[in-house]
């Protein structure tokens, strides 16, 4: 009995050291429960945005189209008008599910570009160091140096705040985090035997930097991913609310949850949906990023 159980072990261990990190890290993740539902969640939500113009056509109602007898905030089921109306009898369900496109392309689109800026300036500032190190650190602390508030301020002054403008002002002050994170990973692989190898058999920094030190820090990455477009919804809430977000009638559920404030004593749903909305896929996101970094652990069992 004692054989069977150490062959069964020993086979065990011979299938998972056959297997990718990232077919291991799958398999963790699917065994994960709460990521997993926080996955379906995320998913209904982002679908049901995407579809919005099918969803409304079917309903027969429009997020733009005011309706003068509708427009004492009428409740929650009311008919024609399953989530109820704003102010302006303008159809709630309509304006949540079109907010939510524009939501979560600036969560999606801001998170991804300040993505691909940090991995990018952090790979090569750790990697090749000197003059380019000393120069993007300067520009990171010159950043970070300047009060968050007077730069979306400064900058929500020049360009007009619509949905790409917004976009690139949060990238503006969320690419340094990441930098730093991955220029730090880098200095520690930079130094390890096979990257040595590598150079000694003639490959070229691109071809290093693409093979052995991106993969490395891949898991960095896609945690990284998962928490920024959380926290740059949160950061389109704030700037909504403080009017330097995108204006209406382009509806987000940052600016619907800001300008429904007045509104609360008369018309909660006005203000508790959009806000729920955005609790609801910030804490996805959030779950999912625990899930990811505990899956692409070495140390965790699958």
């Amino acid at each position: 009995m004692q054989a069977d159980d150490r062959k069964l072990k020993l086979d065990a261990e011979a299938i998972l050291s056959s297997r990718s990190l990232t077919d291991l890290a799958l398999a963790r993740l699917w065994r994960d429960r709460l990521s997993m539902i926080a996955i379906g969640i995320l998913f209904v939500l982002t679908a049901a945005s995407i579809a919005a113009p099918l969803i409304t056509g079917w309903l027969n109602v429009d997020p733009n189209t005011t309706d003068a007898s509708a427009s004492k905030y009428l409740p929650l089921f009311s008919e024609g008008h399953p989530l109820g109306t704003d102010n302006l009898g303008r159809d709630h369900l309509a304006r949540l599910l079109y907010a939510g496109q524009v939501s979560l392309f600036i969560g999606f689109m801001s998170a991804f570009l300040a993505l691909v800026i940090g991995v990018t300036l952090g790979i090569l500032t750790g990697y090749y160091g000197g003059i380019i190190d000393d120069l993007v650190n300067w520009i990171i602390t010159t950043l970070n140096s300047i009060p968050v508030l007077v730069l979306l301020i400064v900058i929500s002054a020049v360009f007009k705040p619509t949905a790409e403008a917004l976009i690139l002002i949060i990238v503006l002050i969320t690419w340094t985090p990441t930098t730093r994170l991955v220029r730090g990973d880098t200095l520690s692989i930079r130094s390890r035997e096979y990257i040595v190898s590598a150079h000694a058999i003639g490959a070229s920094d691109f071809r290093v930097m693409q093979v052995h030190i991106l993969p490395n820090v891949f898991s960095l990455m896609v945690v990284t991913l998962a928490r920024n477009i959380g926290i740059v919804m949160l950061i389109e809430a704030a700037l909504s609310f403080l009017g330097l977000g995108v204006q209406p009638p382009t509806a987000t559920w940052g600016n619907m949850l800001s300008k429904s404030g007045q509104f609360i004593t008369k018309a909660p749903h006005l203000m508790i949906l959009p806000g729920l909305l955005i609790t609801i896929v910030v804490l996805c996101l959030y779950i999912i990023g625990d899930g990811l970094r505990d899956a692409f652990d070495p140390t965790t069992t699958v």
